[in-house]
């Protein structure tokens, strides 16, 4: 089908395997078959699209040094980023101890993949009211030019970079009252998790399979005391 359908309209079309109850998202010429919650939304189709000819390179585009500007801090950038752009990995979980400046990594992180046309709009979640309103201030201040959005004050207003506890996104996305949802699979293409040690469990885990988006995770406990289940789910 979508042999026939590129020879007749000269776009490759991105491809949906499902038998009805499991989806499967194919971007054959980009990247390897994935699987997914649902169905995008035609615009997000259209940008899938657009980026395979419209992305700059992660490895060659300078880091902003005034907001990540460490040695350490730059280097989990470029990891993260060679995981992207390397290796086709959707999910990183970066392991950085407290004080160390870890939101500050991932705002030079989101910095440096909105200006290569990777993410257009990035999700971040924290367990707790204080982290997220503290991930507000900090990318208000670094990178105010995105548009923060607070969801806990609710979802009208317009930006690029979201913040929220799980339990508000969690809201958001089962509000069935919705002819359309706002927040559908492709909204965010890129989800940030807090504290990615404690949030994975029990009703929260489905929001970092809801999403098809890149997942980076955080967290400042030592590997050998993180639960298996965190590296199962960063795979």
């Amino acid at each position: 089908y979508a042999d026939c359908l590129e020879a007749k309209f000269g776009r490759r079309p991105v491809i949906y395997l499902t038998n009805g109850y499991e989806h499967y998202f194919w971007d054959d010429s980009a990247a390897p078959i994935r699987k997914v919650e649902g169905f995008h939304k035609r615009d997000e189709l259209e940008l899938l699209m657009q980026r395979r000819t419209g992305r700059l390179s992660l490895a060659s585009e300078p880091i902003n040094s005034d907001i990540a500007g460490r040695a350490y801090q730059q280097q989990a950038i470029r990891s993260v980023a060679e995981a992207i752009e390397q290796h086709n990995l959707r999910r990183s979980l970066l392991v950085m101890a407290t004080g160390s400046g870890k939101t500050r990594t991932v705002i030079a992180l989101v910095d440096l993949m909105m200006r290569c046309n990777y993410v257009k709009r990035v999700l971040f979640l924290a367990d707790r009211v204080s982290l997220v309103k503290q991930a507000a201030r900090e990318f208000g201040k670094n990178l105010a030019s995105a548009g923060i959005v607070n969801l806990l004050d609710g979802a009208d207003g317009t930006g690029r970079v979201y913040v929220s506890t799980y339990p508000t996104m969690l809201n958001h996305i089962n509000n069935n009252s919705e002819v359309v949802r706002k927040f559908g699979i492709g909204y965010f293409d890129l989800v940030i998790v807090d504290e990615a040690h404690r949030s994975i469990y029990s009703k929260y885990g489905a929001l970092f399979n809801y999403f098809d988006s890149y997942l980076v995770g955080l967290t400042a406990t030592p590997k050998s005391e993180v639960d298996h289940n965190t590296y199962q789910l960063f795979q």
